[in-house]
C-alpha cells in the first residue's frame, strides 16, 4: 500500500489547518534611507518604490507603516559630507542621530533599528578606517569607532543596534561600549554572516555607498564557504549578540537553516536589494505573477528558519496579509 499524501490536500480547510509555515506582519522590518533636507522623496531607478527620504518624509512614511501593521524600521544614513573615517557617523547631530530622535518623538511606538557601519559615511566607501599598507579596513581601529557610533545611536533613542561591517570582534567591542555607557539593556542584532555578494548592487545606488576602489572581500564572507559562515554567526553569539542575521537571504537559505540548527538565538534574514529588484523587473517584463512569487519567497525565508525578515517588500506583504 502506498501512502496517500493527497488525502490531506484535497479539502482547502484541512490544507490550511495543516500549514506548517506562516507569515505575520510582525515578522518584518522595513528599511528607510535618510538624507538631510525637507520634502525629499527620491525614488531609486534600480529599486522601484524605494526612496531616499528626508526626516520629515520618513515620519510620514512611519504613519503609513503603522496603518499597515509594520512596527519596526531599520535606518540607513546618507550624509552630506564624507571623509576618510566617516566622521558624521560619530556626530551626535549627524543624520541618523537626528532621524532617530525625530522619528521616536513623532512615533514613540515605532521600533527603530539602526544600521551600524561606515560605508555610507566614508569617502572611499569601505566599512571603516583604512590601513594604507594593506589597502583594506583596519579592523581594530574600526572597532573603537563602532563602539562610539553605537553609543551615539543609543543616546539618540535607538531601540536596537545592527552592526553590518563584518569586523572581527565587533559584537564584543560594541557590547562593551554600550554597557559602559549604561545601555546594557539595548539589544544587538548582528549581521553575523554577511557575504561579499553581487546582490547588493541596487542598495549601493540608494545608500550611495559603492567602494571607490576594490571590493569588500577582505572582510565580508566568501559565498563559497559554508563552515566559515556558520562559525561567523556562532562567534557573534559567543560575543554577546542577541539576534543573528544572514545576508543576503534567497541564495543562502542552506546557511540560514544550518545556523538555525546550530544556535538558540533568534535569526534574521536580509532580503536584499538585488533580490527585491529582480522580482520587480520580472514583474515589469510580465514573466512572473509578482504577488504570488513574492509571497512564496517570503515563506521560503520562514521555512528555512528565519524569525525576522528585513525586506523592501514589507509594505506589499502587509497589504496582502490584511486582505
Amino acid at each position: 500500500m502506498f501512502k496517500r499524501f493527497r488525502r490531506r490536500r484535497i479539502n482547502p480547510v484541512l490544507r490550511e489547518m495543516l500549514t506548517e509555515t506562516t507569515l505575520n506582519i510582525s515578522d518584518f522590518i522595513y528599511p528607510l534611507f535618510i538624507r538631510s533636507g525637507e520634502r525629499i522623496r527620491n525614488e531609486i531607478a534600480s529599486m522601484p518604490d524605494v526612496f531616499q527620504l528626508s526626516i520629515d518624509e520618513a515620519i510620514k512614511e512611519c504613519d503609513e507603516l503603522k496603518k499597515l501593521g509594520i512596527k519596526a524600521i531599520i535606518l540607513f544614513g546618507i550624509p552630506d559630507v564624507k571623509d576618510s573615517v566617516g566622521s558624521e557617523a560619530l556626530d551626535e547631530h549627524g543624520i541618523i542621530a537626528r532621524a532617530v530622535r525625530e522619528i521616536k518623538n513623532a512615533h514613540p511606538d515605532i521600533f527603530v533599528v539602526t544600521d551600524l557601519c561606515f560605508c555610507e559615511y566614508t569617502d572611499h566607501g569601505h566599512c571603516g578606517v583604512l590601513n594604507p599598507k594593506l589597502q583594506t579596513v583596519d579592523n581594530d581601529i574600526t572597532l573603537k569607532n563602532l563602539g562610539a557610533q553605537a553609543v551615539v545611536h543609543a543616546k539618540a533613542g535607538a531601540d536596537m543596534i545592527a552592526p553590518s561591517g563584518m569586523m572581527d570582534g565587533m559584537i564584543s567591542a560594541i557590547r562593551s561600549a554600550l554597557d559602559s555607557a549604561n545601555f546594557e539593556y539595548l539589544p544587538i542584532m548582528s549581521y553575523s554572516t554577511k557575504f561579499a555578494s553581487s546582490f547588493y548592487g541596487p542598495f549601493r545606488d540608494v545608500a550611495e555607498s559603492a567602494p571607490s576602489f576594490g571590493d569588500r572581500k577582505s572582510y565580508q564572507m566568501n559565498p563559497a564557504n559554508r563552515r566559515e559562515a556558520i562559525a561567523e554567526s556562532i562567534a557573534d553569539e559567543e560575543e554577546g549578540a542577541d539576534i543573528l542575521m544572514v545576508k543576503p537571504a534567497l541564495a543562502y537559505l542552506d546557511i540560514v537553516r544550518e545556523i538555525k540548527d546550530n544556535t538558540t538565538l533568534p535569526l534574521a534574514v536580509y532580503n536584499v536589494s538585488g533580490e527585491y529588484s529582480m522580482l520587480k523587473m520580472a514583474a515589469r517584463a510580465g514573466v512572473i505573477d509578482y504577488e504570488k512569487v513574492m509571497m512564496e519567497t517570503m515563506i521560503s525565508f520562514k521555512r528555512a528558519g528565519a524569525d525576522i525578515i528585513i525586506s523592501y517588500h514589507a509594505k506589499e506583504v502587509a497589504k496582502i496579509l490584511q486582505s
